[in-house]
């Protein structure tokens, strides 16, 4: 019988050589884990790709908001335990398939592969293959979001202030592809919901209305899939890279 918190603790500590601190952005200061100990640590505990564990991709769409696009995908990780195939571990990730930048719009032909990867971190982190750096960090990138825009927000601060956001601007479209993002996790019904509030575009949406949103839909536990297939073939090619 496995040991009920065997595999976790096997795989909370990440190695010094498997991070990287990240240098800028609203998750400056943040641990970026290589993908490839992921999969390493997914072969050590079940066996190679395909036999021990496999990916199924499951979804794959984008959104676009203004003049960028981000793409999305949703998967389920199997991992075999004594000779059992699991239940479907659900993973979704996103990135960037078109930003918006001074010299125009730059477009990511890695889109699709870098929102895979973060998909299984995703499923990675139910396992607790690096929970060691995600507990000590204790936020998300949606958090830091909220971060980045009360920073500064302490007395006498003149220059914080300034850079405050005004909360009743339109939201940036980092916000509403957060905001997307998360409804889609949760299952929320973005579209419907904006609807009842007679929003007809979600661009609309204020700063301190999405800043609501996500921080009411951050906790929220990731919607529920159906249940697998009834027979997975044993010699099913899951490949974690498209």
């Amino acid at each position: 019988m496995m040991e009920k918190m065997g595999i976790y603790n096997r795989s909370r500590e990440v190695p010094k050589e498997a991070q990287r601190p990240i240098q800028a952005g609203r998750t400056k200061g943040f641990t970026d884990i290589n993908p490839m100990w992921r999969i390493q640590r997914l072969t050590e505990e079940f066996g190679p790709c395909g036999v021990g564990w496999k990916v199924e991709q499951t979804a794959r769409w984008t959104e676009t908001v203004g003049d960028e696009v981000a793409a999305f995908v949703e998967i389920n990780l199997y991992v075999k335990v004594d000779g059992e195939w699991s239940d479907p571990i659900f993973g979704t990730g996103g990135s960037r398939l078109a930003t918006k930048e001074r010299s125009g719009v730059y477009v990511s032909d890695e889109c699709y592969k870098m929102a895979l990867t973060d998909a299984i971190s995703v499923s990675c982190k139910m396992l607790g293959i690096g929970a060691d750096i995600y507990w000590a960090e204790g936020r998300t990138k949606y958090s830091a979001l909220a971060e980045e825009e009360n920073k500064g927000k302490g007395k006498g601060n003149k220059a914080g202030t300034a850079k405050q956001m005004d909360p009743n601007a339109p939201a940036p479209e980092e916000m509403l592809i957060a905001l997307s993002s998360e409804a889609e996790r949760t299952g929320m019904l973005l579209d419907n919901y904006l609807a009842k509030k007679n929003i007809d575009d979600i661009r609309k949406v204020t700063v301190e209305h999405c800043q609501r949103l996500l921080n009411a839909l951050k906790d929220k536990p990731t919607k529920q899939q159906p249940p697998p297939p009834a027979d997975i073939p044993d010699d099913y090619e899951g490949l974690p890279f498209v």
